[in-house]
């Protein structure tokens, strides 16, 4: 039997509704839902697509999303898989911008990210451990993953990141070429370059700002887009772009407490976008949030539809192997990097933070407890601590 996009969309809003700690700890909430309890794809295919969403613009963990529900239940799966993940966030930014609402001033709602912080350094933590096992089997990679950390904690730029795997990639196609990734699964596009999304992704960034001279909406739209196009390192790079791009529209304190909310939410931390969407418009401000948010992920996702199959198919060529080798190496390094700043430094503030964060790795790496558990349990401790 097919696999139906409805399941698809509903495991990605129940992720979207409790994906709290930003783009790695998402990449470790997927890796521990469609990897290891579902088994929609294996750790090689997995640590493929999470490599191809380093190397493309947008929102990195919604990209490795997008292409997992692609995978599974082709375009109408890669819809499904946005709008799952992205919808629970969407609403939470539009009620903010709408109702101003000052949560943090609620002791008890700081409490909870209190809790939920814990837990994205538990999720991220095993991620890592887990990608390490796969994609660290010897000197050479494990020397990849630990020089990329170290870089990346010392430099901690979009530009790092990218020359980084840039180098690891190059050192993996020179000095890793018989390292195999396992067998492909089957992929929607047969292993080729999807030209009509790729034309879409050109045409959109060319003709929406000529389309944007005459109507505030079309403006709006070819901002996100334009924003979306060029962002590299994820949601926290957005936000001075975003400054950038809307410029005095829209006021420095409603940027901080809409950059403040979306790290609060679960979901992407390109829902900022439906935030600041719904003030550039505020007689219509659902308008406004559904217009900002398609622009911002939309030229990511077009260059995951165009490029994923060719991808996966390039991906089995034996140098291609090692230079997918090199890039997984680096990618345990950025995750390891991520989660030493900003997951760990975030959110330990002392030494009963750490107490209760090793207590729930271990536990999560021992009897491996459904997220939902851990999502309550981490919360309930967060609320207790806070009273």
């Amino acid at each position: 039997m097919a696999p139906s996009w409805l399941d698809v969309f509903w495991r990605f809003l129940l992720l979207g509704c409790v994906s709290f700690g930003g783009p790695a700890a998402h990449i470790g909430y997927f890796q521990q839902a469609f990897v290891q309890r579902l088994g929609w794809l294996d750790e090689a295919a997995y640590a493929r697509l999470v490599a191809l969403s380093q190397f493309l613009p947008g929102p990195s963990s919604s990209q490795v999303g997008f292409a997992i529900g692609y995978r599974r239940a082709g375009l109408p799966g890669a819809l499904a898989a946005f709008l799952g993940f992205t919808l629970p966030s969407l609403l939470l930014m539009l009620g903010v911008a709408v109702w101003s609402a000052q949560a943090a001033d609620s002791g008890l709602l700081g409490g909870l990210v209190r809790g939920l912080k814990l837990l994205a350094i538990v999720v991220v933590a095993e991620a890592v451990r887990t990608m390490a096992v796969s994609f660290c089997r010897d000197v050479t990679t494990s020397a990849i993953a630990v020089l990329t950390a170290v870089v990346l904690l010392l430099a901690a730029s979009p530009w790092a990141q990218y020359a980084v795997l840039l180098l690891a990639g190059l050192g993996g196609w020179l000095f890793l070429p018989r390292h195999g990734t396992g067998a492909l699964a089957p992929v929607p596009g047969g292993g080729r370059v999807r030209w009509l999304p790729l034309a879409g992704f050109g045409l959109l960034l060319v003709g929406l700002p000529l389309l944007a001279a005459g109507d505030p909406l079309w403006r709006l739209f070819s901002q996100f887009y334009s924003s979306g196009s060029v962002v590299f390192g994820g949601g926290h790079v957005v936000l001075p772009l975003l400054q950038q791009q809307l410029g005095e529209a829209v006021g420095a304190d409603r940027f901080l407490l809409g950059y403040a909310a979306a790290q609060v939410v679960p979901g992407p931390m390109f829902s900022l976008a439906a935030f600041l969407g719904a003030d550039l418009v505020p007689e219509a401000p659902a308008a406004g949030a559904l217009l900002a948010t398609a622009g911002i992920f939309l030229p990511g996702f077009l260059l995951v539809l165009a490029l994923q199959s060719a991808w996966e198919a390039l991906a089995a060529r034996p140098r291609i192997m090692g230079l997918v080798a090199g890039v997984n190496a680096a990618v345990v390094g950025l995750l390891l990097a991520a989660w030493v700043n900003p997951v760990a430094l975030a959110a330990i503030n002392g030494w009963l933070d750490a107490v209760l964060a090793l207590a729930g790795w271990v536990l999560l790496w021992r009897w491996r407890p459904p997220i939902l558990v851990l999502v309550v349990g981490f919360a309930a401790v967060g609320i207790a601590l806070s009273l």
